[in-house]
Formats: structure tokens, sequence, C-alpha cells
């Protein structure tokens, strides 16, 4: 008689004593010693949902293959029991392990539900950029060169993450830049009608068409794993503003017929929309259209730092812990005006 397949469960949906096969992605693998000198690995593994703990000790079986093979943010498929400790939380007991394969997904295997990820469709938000760039960009060359970018690197940005501090997960990217550019869109109509009779006037098209590039050096910033993508070598070396210049001038170059002097300003803006060398400016804004680029970014980051902190505490009292990103507590108990406020 066939033995019985084992239950594929999600991870989130185990319950405690379930003997079940679930999929996983590594997310921390840390080696540290008992007071006898041992070495054990800490290993944490997740869903989109769930973290579990997983204890390797010296003795196990599985210490070899965890110190020599398993990697970080590589997916796997697990046989495990779940528990639930009273201190410690969700623990899983590890039966057997294998690195997932493409064959899994008849099994219901898939990276990106194995991940936080953007509330929003990737699909959707990059059509949502894209008709910006169509519908926005009034230059041709300029408006060229930013779709040809989206295009050639859609795949990437499907799944790329803003960053590791901000927006730091599936999808993160697009979430980013699209928010930032419907902002630019509404600051640079206002800023050319505040300045009117300022000029040269605001360039409406190198604001959007740096909102939409300001991060594009991220594609090769980040390697192409869509689990916790690593920096590459040239990530490293140079960051996404320099590989990000990059990329618009050689893009540039290929087209052809971008003027020279409008893809200088757009390089500029893409080399200095951080604005500050402590947080890894090459050079100083010297064009306004960079200062809407940056502080609408900059806004952007933070507004969603803070409210990623506010929604995922779980401290007690008025106020979050203390967030690691932005060094200080948050206050919790804001009063909800929104039923109150009277209809204009």
């Amino acid at each position: 008689m066939a033995r019985a397949k084992m239950p594929v469960v999600p991870l989130h949906a185990l319950t405690p004593d379930t003997l079940a096969d679930t999929f996983a992605v590594l997310i921390e693998r840390s080696r540290s010693q008992t007071r006898d000198g041992k070495p054990f690995y800490t290993c944490r593994f997740r869903d989109k949902l769930r973290t579990v703990s997983c204890m390797i000790w010296a003795d196990s079986p599985w210490f070899p293959a965890c110190e020599r093979e398993w990697r970080e943010g590589t997916c796997y498929k697990l046989r495990v029991t779940y528990g639930e400790h009273e201190k410690y939380g969700p623990q899983i007991e590890l039966h057997n392990l294998r690195e997932a394969t493409p064959a899994d997904r008849s099994d219901g295997f898939d990276p990106v539900q194995l991940v936080e990820s953007s509330r929003f469709d990737p699909a959707s938000m990059f059509a949502d950029l894209r008709t910006l760039a169509e519908r926005e960009i009034a230059s041709e060359p300029l408006r060229r060169l930013v779709t040809a970018l989206l295009d050639r690197h859609r795949d990437k940005l499907l799944t790329l993450p803003a960053s590791e501090r901000h927006y730091p997960f599936c999808g993160g990217w697009l979430e980013h830049v699209l928010s930032v550019t419907r902002a630019c869109v509404r600051l640079a109509d206002h800023y050319l009608a505040h300045y009117s009779a300022s000029r040269p006037p605001l360039n409406r098209d190198l604001v959007l068409a740096g909102a939409i590039l300001h991060d594009i050096g991220r594609v090769l910033e980040l390697g192409d794993e869509p689990i916790q993508p690593q920096p590459t070598v040239p990530g490293r070396l140079f960051g996404h503003l320099l590989l990000g210049r990059d990329l618009v001038h050689r893009t540039a170059s290929e087209l052809g017929d971008i003027p020279p002097d409008l893809l200088l300003l757009l390089e500029h803006v893409v080399v200095a929309h951080l604005a500050l060398p402590e947080w890894g400016s090459v050079r100083l804004p010297l064009i306004p259209e960079v200062l809407i680029v940056h502080h609408a970014d900059d806004l952007d980051a933070k507004l969603e730092t803070y409210l990623r902190c506010l929604e995922r505490d779980v401290n007690p009292g008025p106020f979050t812990a203390r967030d690691p990103l932005i060094n200080k507590p948050l206050l919790k108990d804001r009063p909800d005006l929104t039923a109150s406020t009277p209809s204009p």
C-alpha cells in the first residue's frame, strides 16, 4: 500500500503539535556557544505572516548542513512539528529539509508568499508608474528614456525592495517610487504656479523624470534574488546613486536623442537627490528641481518607517519601543478625530 503523502500546510497555518510539510525562507542563521563551549545555531524561518525559531545543537544531525550549506534568503521545504513556547514563542522541531525548487509550485510553493510584500499589486503599480511617465512627461526624448529604463528592468522592479531601511519588502521599490512621483506631480505644479515669474521656470519634466529614476540604481546595487536580495559587488563599491547615473547615461547614449544639457541635469538629480553627504549623497543639490525630489523622497521614506513602527509595535503603554531605525519611541495614543470631523 502506498504511503500517504504528508500534507503541505502554510507555515502561518500550522497549529501546535502539527506534523506537516511547509515552505519557508531562512532569514537568520546565527552561531553561538553554550556555557560549556559547544557551538549551536539559532535559525529563524518565516513566511509572510509568521516567523518561527529552530535551534540546531552541536549533536543534531542537521548541524553539519546548517553550518556549511544553509543560506539566509534561501527558500526551503521543511518537514516540521510546530509548537508554541510560553517564553520563546513559535518554535519548530525539524524532521527534514531541502531547498525548494520550481517543481514545488505544484504543492503551493510561491517565494513571494514567504516574505512581506507591498499591500498593492506590483503589476498594477508598475502600470500606474509607466502611465505617469507617458502622461506627465512632455519631452518625447525624456519620456522615451524613462519608459525604456522601466521596461528593461520591469521583472526585477516588480519584486525589488526600496532599501534595507524603508519599504524593505517585495514590491517596495515600486510602492515608494510611485508615491514619490505622485507627490512630485503635485509639488511641481504648485511651485510652477507659485513662482510663475521665475526665469527659467522650474523644469516639470526634469522633476518627474528624476522622481521616477532617482532610485533606478537599486537594480544594479541589489542582486537578483527575489527573497532578501543582497548587495552586489558594484553595489557595495559604488552605491545606487552612481550606478543609477551610469544606467541613465548609458541608456541615453543608446537612444541618442536626449538633449545633452537636459541629460546632464537629470544625472545631477539622480546623484544629488539624497542632498546630504552623511546620507551618501555624492554631490549637493545645485538646481531647485533636486530639492523637490529630495524632500518628496525623504518625507515618503520617513513616513513609511514611522507608520510601520506604529502598526507593528506590541509594547505596552502609550509609546512604542525605541525603534532602531528612527532611534526614538513614538506616541501611539493619538486621538482619532476622523469620526468627529465636520463635513465641509
